[in-house]
């Protein structure tokens, strides 16, 4: 599959592929047909390279990690390619929908395997506040005009105020501001040499896409498995602050190994009822 490489300045790769153009739904759906049916390594490469774009977007969410963005918009290509691979056309929605997992899986995993897990944490509750720290911390910052407590960050993640203190520590030998001077004889900051200016009606339009997806495949997921399935996965899977299989146990008197078997059985049923699941992205498995 012959896409573009990220070989020369970035700015030189984005106008590469700005030259794609953007796919109808009816040239999108036939070209995923051919790849589904006879393999075409062709139109597999079409719906690539038109749908580049979308990385350089989704990169750019994750800016504030200290990450290259080169390299992560090289792991969402990745990402992207094997979601080609892997895209039913006949389910009814857009590539680019089911697409924005995988390439946000990649990204978010190359961004955790390089700051690597013993600085983030190793749990799903850890992970997921390593991503929303900094996004919580800003709208704080916007709302106050001040830097927030740990405190008041905790409360609006609803967390404990001890777990956002252990992760800014984790996380402070990498932070960098993008308002800091490039060097001391430029009056540019870092945020000057960033090109993206925000969510465009495109971009929010995927997101609104994606979400109410994944949120009629989980309703209906769920309603497939049993009250006691449902209410492990609700509490241990979706909960900000999951409860322990050890509380799981207690709650329906049966040992913590076995509140750990009908958990496994719970989330292999909804891998098999959504779509996103059926091979699981990196972050999920």
């Amino acid at each position: 599959m012959d896409v573009p490489a990220l070989t020369g300045t970035l700015d030189r790769y984005i106008a590469e592929i700005n030259q794609f153009p953007l796919l109808t739904p009816e040239e999108e759906f036939s070209l995923a047909v051919r790849l589904r049916k006879f393999n075409d390594m062709e139109a597999a490469e079409k719906l690539v390279v038109s749908n580049l774009r979308f990385v350089v977007k989704i990169a750019h969410e994750y800016r504030n990690y200290g990450i290259k963005l080169a390299d992560l918009i090289q792991e969402g290509n990745i990402g992207l390619m094997h979601a080609v691979k892997k895209f039913d056309p006949y389910k009814g929605y857009r590539l680019i929908s089911y697409a924005v997992w995988w390439i946000r899986a990649y990204m978010q995993n190359y961004i955790i395997k390089t700051w690597s897990l013993v600085k983030i944490g190793t749990t799903q509750a850890q992970r997921k506040l390593f991503f929303k720290l900094g996004q919580a911390k800003k709208k704080l910052e916007a709302l106050s005009r001040r830097n927030p407590e740990f405190g008041e960050i905790a409360a609006s993640l609803g967390v404990k105020s001890i777990e956002i203190e252990e992760m800014d520590l984790r996380m402070s030998n990498r932070d960098v501001s993008l308002d800091a001077f490039i060097n001391d004889d430029s009056d540019a900051t870092h945020i000057d040499y960033l090109t993206y200016d925000g969510e465009d009606q495109e971009t929010a339009l995927i997101k609104k896409e994606e979400m109410d997806i994944l949120k009629s495949h989980i309703a209906g997921a769920l309603n497939e498995l049993t009250e006691k399935e449902r209410y492990i996965i609700k509490k241990r899977v979706m909960a900000d602050d999951p409860m322990t299989l050890q509380e799981i146990g207690d709650r329906y008197k049966i040992t913590r190994e076995r509140a750990r078997q009908i958990e496994k059985q719970a989330l292999k049923k909804l891998r098999l009822s959504i779509p996103y699941l059926g091979e699981t992205p990196p972050l999920l498995g």
